[in-house]
Order: structure tokens, then sequence, then C-alpha cells
């Protein structure tokens, strides 16, 4: 397959239906606000390592979790119930950017959250578009993640855990929230079993971007 080049002068991405099953569609262009909500709008998102140029993605099977599928566990749930951790959102984005870039993931030995993904998520959060789910023990941030927020659906990114369950509690309330304000899903991009553990499950691309498309048609506000 093709893997299209994009211009530095125009923010447009071919069909995301023309990705390989792997999900692999186009390289380079830019991190810049305007290209990254054309991307996500269109069900693409960049993902790549330090010494590649900009990849875009758009994977087929696509994981997404319906929000009444989430699976609170007999253990999450008594967590929860202790309250061991305090749930804030949006109280230090840049913060939860950074620690879920120290992540060791078990598929690579370097990070993909880079410092020019820091800033430009940073910067969509400052605009409003992209959003955090946090936990705190004793005043101290242990666990949380972020995402986007595109119509009705919340694109997660990333996600990162210095104690037993902080992120899943953070998870748990970011799944009330978006519950209470209408939101469909949660699209998880690509297929991992810690969240299919969690109630996510894959569909195909085609399936996704129908989904997507009416998402746009919505008004729902994550605040």
């Amino acid at each position: 397959m093709f893997i299209k080049p994009l211009s530095k002068y125009s923010y447009s991405f071919p069909n995301p239906r023309l990705a390989n099953d792997e999900g692999l569609l186009a390289y380079g262009g830019d991190l810049s606000i305007p290209r990254l909500l054309t991307a996500y709008r269109k069900g693409i998102f960049p993902w790549y390592n330090a010494d590649d140029p900009i990849l875009w993605w758009s994977p087929n099977p696509r994981m997404v979790m319906f929000l009444d599928d989430f699976k609170v566990s007999k253990s999450l749930s008594k967590t929860i119930k202790k309250q061991i951790y305090e749930i804030k959102f949006d109280a230090d984005f840049e913060s939860v950017v950074k620690h879920c870039a120290k992540v060791k993931r078990n598929y690579t030995n370097h990070t993909w959250i880079q410092k020019e993904i820091i800033e430009a998520y940073y910067e969509l959060h400052l605009q409003g578009y992209a959003h955090s789910f946090e936990s705190y023990c004793d005043g101290e941030l242990v666990g949380g993640g972020y995402g986007v927020v595109i119509g009705d659906i919340f694109c997660g990114e990333s996600m990162f855990s210095l104690k037993t369950d902080a992120s899943k509690v953070a998870l748990y309330h970011l799944v009330q929230k978006l519950k209470n304000q209408n939101f469909k899903l949660i699209d998880c991009q690509v297929p991992n079993d810690h969240l299919k553990s969690l109630g996510a499950k894959e569909i195909e691309r085609n399936d996704f971007l129908k989904l997507l498309k009416d998402s746009l048609e919505s008004t729902v506000l994550f605040n």
C-alpha cells in the first residue's frame, strides 16, 4: 500500500478507509490544532516514535468502549467504595500527559508521547478540546489519563497509574461523567487486553466511522 505524505500547506487527509488493517494511512504534516482536529474528526490519530516522521493511523478493527459496557470487578468496586482516591478533571492536564509519557509499554522501549506531543495536546486542552481525568492520594497525583472530545465521543489517548487501581478508579468516574453528559462511547483506538478486561471491544473500522459521523452532529459538552 502507498502511504501518502501530507502537505504542510493543507490539512486534508486521505480517506481512512484506504488504510490497511494495521491502520497506517499517512505521514508528515505537523501537530497544529487545525490538523489534529481534522484528523480526529475523520477517525485518524498520530502515533510514532522519536526517530520517525509523524505517522497517522486509522486501524481496523477499532477498539471502543460503550459506556454501559464498562466492567467493575469486585476488587475495583471495593476500592471505589473506600474512596481512597480523590477524583478531579482537568486540574493538572500537563502533569497527566507527562506521567503517561513515563509509562513503560510492553511493545516498545520508547515513549510515543514526546515533547511535541505534550505541547500539542496541552494546546488542545487550553482550547477546550482535550481533557484529563485524575486520581489523587493525599494531594498527590497518582493516576489518570487524557483524551480528546469529538462530538459525543471521548477519544482516549493514554493512562498511567502509580498506585493500585488509581487509573481504573479515575476511568470509572470518567465513564459516569460521560454518561451524565450524554456521551456515547470512549474510542480506545488500538486493541489491548487491559481495556478488553474493562469492557472495551473491537468493531469494524467502517462501523466506527459511521458512529463518528453521527457524533459530529452532537452538541454535548465536557464540563
